[in-house]
């Protein structure tokens, strides 16, 4: 779906949650979906309610007024995990996704990889 198909019922309902996501990369807007095992859905969720639980703990800091340098150092391990993360879901995404498409004659998903390969090494 095109940013200019969407309505603005859509858009009113949508729970995007970050102003600056466009369309084509939110959820309830894209057409697009992967069906994930429950293995592959389990692991992804596991990892991002650890980080989740990271990210709290770091608030806890702020509010806590806890020392500089020992904020930068759990940032710094959430930002880890984050990588461990999305390099997860990019693997499996080249492992499925990405060869289904070519096998089955679709060679823009070169093209797909490529560009979100820029996105990701920004």
């Amino acid at each position: 779906m095109k940013t200019t198909d969407i309505d603005n019922e859509t858009m009113e309902s949508c729970d995007r949650q970050y102003e600056n996501m466009s369309p084509e990369n939110c959820s309830c807007c894209s057409d697009r979906k992967k069906n994930r095992s429950p293995e592959e859905k389990k692991k992804l969720m596991n990892r991002l309610k650890r980080i989740e639980g990271q990210v709290r703990g770091l608030e806890k800091m702020i509010e806590g007024d806890a020392y500089c340098p020992d904020v930068l150092i759990q940032a710094s391990a959430i930002n880890s995990a984050m990588n461990g993360f999305s390099k997860e879901l990019l693997a499996s995404h080249l492992r499925s996704c990405v060869v289904e498409d070519i096998r089955s004659g679709k060679d823009e998903a070169v093209d797909e990889l490529v560009e979100l390969l820029r996105k990701l090494m920004k």
